[in-house]
């Protein structure tokens, strides 16, 4: 019933092309525009987005995957649930990554099937506590909350950010890894030796974060991670 006053008064327009009664629309979301996977490392083509062997590092990323590019409608959908608190998009945008798998099996997915789950972790990358309490929650978090539950994988915070960082829109591509170091600590220890990860963020951009994270979790025990990504 509050529910449906909250409707009534607020009614649901989509995010992109403001038809009715969604936040985001069936239409919309076959416009996600897509492109090929890459290597975290190299940033060239790559099948199932694994990182090249030439590529690998003790501490480094062991693919990427990511469902769209960073444009519309993906991004009004990002945009409106970071900025603008619409919540609900998280759990469609999570409907939406675990429907896609469904279809095309990605590859990081057929690693997870062959343990059944057995030692995956669904790990978001944190905010700073500072910027949470102004935002009132991780965008993250509420994904790969979706995603653990939908795909029967243990979730843990597994990660914190200790300090905060400057805008990376504004930095170069150097600039953005020497930023970002040491600004990630691990808040739990023994849920991740020994465990593989998938890392879950909204936008790759450099990869300066999801890099970052990975090196503190591999220096923690972590065997395999992931960067799972909506938007590139």
């Amino acid at each position: 019933m509050v529910g449906f006053i909250l409707d009534a008064i607020f009614p649901k327009h989509c995010i992109s092309c403001k038809a009715s009664n969604t936040y985001f629309c069936s239409s919309c979301i076959l416009n996600i525009k897509q492109a090929d996977l890459v290597c975290p490392q190299c940033g060239r083509f790559s099948v199932g987005g694994i990182t090249h062997p030439v590529c690998k590092s003790k501490y480094g990323l062991d693919g990427l995957w990511s469902l769209g590019i960073y444009k519309a409608p993906l991004k009004n959908a990002i945009q409106s649930l970071k900025y603008k608190g619409i919540k609900e998009l998280s759990d469609i945008l999570a409907y939406i990554l675990i429907e896609y798998w469904a279809k095309f099996n990605p590859m990081f997915l057929d690693q997870v099937k062959t343990t059944k789950g057995k030692g995956w972790l669904v790990v978001p990358v944190p905010l700073h506590w500072y910027r949470e309490n102004i935002r009132g929650f991780n965008q993250v978090q509420l994904i790969s909350q979706s995603l653990s539950q939908t795909l029967g994988l243990d979730y843990c915070e597994a990660l914190k950010k200790v300090r905060h960082t400057s805008s990376q829109t504004r930095l170069n591509r150097f600039d953005r890894r020497k930023n970002i170091q040491n600004a990630f600590s691990l808040s739990t220890n023994y849920l991740v030796r020994s465990t593989n990860v998938l890392l879950i963020d909204d936008v790759w951009t450099t990869g300066s974060t999801l890099k970052e994270c990975c090196y503190v979790l591999k220096s923690a025990g972590a065997k395999k991670v992931w960067a799972i990504t909506l938007a590139r």
